[in-house]
């Protein structure tokens, strides 16, 4: 930010340089704001904090919950009966 007295430029750190908005998780994973709701409700998805009105993911805690989603051998889910 530029300080006009003596046009001296102070620095301001990013502070959320290693955190993403619950809108930007939604657009990468390709799912609703209201399905990170949901699992943030349940327990169920990444960790998060909120500022405010604002819900926000830290970048490495999403990378290591979907390393720990990971399956060798995914199981599908079957309806009605086998």
């Amino acid at each position: 930010m530029k300080d006009m007295q003596d046009g001296s430029v102070e620095e301001i750190p990013d502070l959320l340089a290693d955190w993403i908005s619950r809108e930007q998780l939604a657009r990468v994973l390709g799912l609703t704001t209201d399905t990170l709701s949901r699992w943030e409700a349940r327990r169920q998805g990444p960790p998060c904090t909120r500022i405010g009105r604002k819900t926000f993911y830290r970048r490495l805690a999403i990378q290591e919950w979907i390393r720990a989603q990971e399956q060798a051998h995914p199981v599908r889910k079957t309806r009605g009966r086998p």
